[in-house]
């Protein structure tokens, strides 16, 4: 009778095992998904805003606004992230599966904590929980982001897990090649009838694209699409270093060529200083690399092409010299001077006069653009803020709302005074303003984890799991210059706590 107990528990057990694998094959796909789909979603909708203020900026109204890039993103990943958690769910208490045990899971408990409480208390709880009409970046996105990191940790991967991640970008990569080489070459798609109708396909009968609306990429901004796809220039630039066969290796390489052509396109110089940051890892790779000469060439080869691109297109749009070399150098080759002549001394239109000869105007700052595109302003100012709410902060995304606009040093940092700050250009500052000091702390632990981890692996310069080390770090460079969004932090967020996973029980393998 013992026997029979014995066999049937043991089937139960190897039922479970089989059951696991399949609710994990599962999850992954769903992962895949959001990876390799929702950074492409570009769909408009019109949402109605319930401004926290009264104002008669149109930024800051209440009423109908239009989004092109977030929306539908934030949308499906708030779907999935449901799907993949209950998938998750029914694994531990109907399968007998476990949750990995490691001190993160703390961090990442508190952090969740955090921004619901600073959504609670925020002074814009409406805003706090969705995010900006254009962003959708609130408290429901980051807790979305954290529960993706949570399940990537907890489940197991195919051996060629990394393959379909990378690869599952390659969509993303040659779409947006197209759409900003278009931008760039002044082909604007969005001016064509069967993009426009594509994109509008969901809009109330009546709303159409403003005027003046173009299309850079798949994501909201320049400085989005230069630090996305630096990451996934380094991500392919180290596969191609560690790939055995030569038309992976090829491949890869050509893919990195095209993503950092984009990053130049972008306009934006975060992405040029993430891969200058990165290359030193990249060399690190290659040194620990079996075919050492092979993998040097390759980075020399990168460099050499990377070098003509910038050359070529900055003979197109000289601003593309700006947002790479000349971020390290002030002259630009590629920019015509001009003499200027000084009319202040002929302009009598713009003249003053007084009866008394003491009188003096006061004087007007002049425009310009301060430290680091106006960041360092930005951030002075953030932190201002934060010294009033240091504990709880004031909700995620809810700057714009809460950032004193219109200073006296607004135009010789930011080059207009009325310009509305709407987001910080920091992920790290963006967190700290929007869930307080505990929440900061605790993200930072999670960040700190990352990078340690991340380090480790490509330090040991063992398995291909390096690629999603190097990702890893580039994304947690670039978010010192930009801010997070659905279509960027949920992809990286998967892939860091793929990376994240336990080694011994990591599947994934070169």
């Amino acid at each position: 009778m013992s026997k029979f107990y014995e066999k049937v528990a043991y089937r139960d057990v190897e039922e479970d095992i089989k059951s696991q694998k399949s609710v994990d094959k599962w999850i992954f796909r769903l992962l895949l998904i959001i990876i390799g789909f929702v950074p492409l979603v570009v769909m408009a909708k019109v949402i109605e805003v319930q401004s926290p203020v009264v104002s008669n900026v149109d930024l800051l109204q209440s009423g109908d606004q239009g989004d092109l890039f977030t929306y539908y993103k934030s949308l499906i990943v708030i779907i999935i992230t449901i799907l993949a958690g209950l998938m998750l769910l029914v694994k531990i208490l109907f399968m007998n599966g476990e949750i990995r045990k490691t001190k993160l899971n703390y961090a990442l408990g508190v952090f969740a904590i955090a921004i619901v409480v600073s959504t609670i208390f925020s002074p814009n709880i409406s805003i706090a929980l969705h995010g900006l009409y254009n962003r959708s970046d609130g408290a429901i996105s980051w807790l979305c982001y954290l529960a993706l990191f949570f399940i990537a940790m907890n489940i197991e991967y195919p051996k060629k897990a990394i393959q379909y991640i990378v690869y599952a970008t390659i969509p993303f990569v040659l779409i947006n090649f197209i759409i900003i080489t278009f931008n760039f070459y002044g082909k604007d798609l969005l001016q064509k009838d069967w993009v426009q109708k594509l994109i509008t396909l969901f809009l109330p009968e009546g709303a159409s694209l403003s005027e003046g609306s173009t299309l850079l990429g798949t994501l909201n901004h320049g400085n989005y699409m230069s630090g996305m796809f630096a990451i996934i220039t380094v991500m392919f630039l180290s596969k191609s270093l560690i790939d055995r066969k030569i038309f992976d290796k090829v491949f890869s390489f050509i893919m990195a060529i095209i993503s950092v052509y984009i990053v130049f396109m972008s306009l934006s110089t975060s992405g040029f200083l993430t891969m200058i940051a990165m290359m030193i890892f990249l060399l690190w790779i290659a040194f620990k690399n079996e075919k050492k000469v092979i993998a040097f060439i390759q980075i020399i080869a990168f460099c050499v092409i990377s070098l003509a691109g910038i050359h070529v297109l900055a003979g197109e749009n000289s601003k593309v010299w700006d947002e790479t070399f000349g971020f390290f150098i002030s002259s630009n080759p590629y920019k015509e001077e001009t003499t200027t002549l000084n009319k202040s001394l002929f302009d009598f239109d713009n003249r003053a006069y007084a009866s008394d000869n003491s009188f003096e105007l006061p004087e007007i700052a002049g425009t310009g653009v301060g430290a680091g595109s106006g960041r360092v302003y930005i951030w002075t100012y953030i932190m201002e803020l934060v010294k009033d709410r240091p504990i709880l902060g004031y909700g995620l995304d809810t700057l714009m709302y809460n950032f004193p606009h219109y200073n006296k040093d607004a135009r010789a940092n930011l080059e207009t005074e009325t310009v509305i700050v709407d987001k910080p250009h920091n992920m790290y500052i963006g967190v700290l303003y929007g869930t307080g000091i505990i929440g900061f702390i605790a993200f930072l632990v999670i960040v700190v984890f990352a990078v340690s981890m991340s380090l480790k692996l490509i330090f040991k310069g063992q398995s291909s799991v390096i690629v999603l080390a190097i990702a890893v770090l580039a994304f947690l460079f670039q978010a010192i210059f930009n801010d997070t969004l659905p279509g960027i932090a949920a992809p990286l967020m998967i892939v860091m706590g793929m990376m994240m996973t336990n080694k011994k029980e990591y599947s994934i393998v070169n």
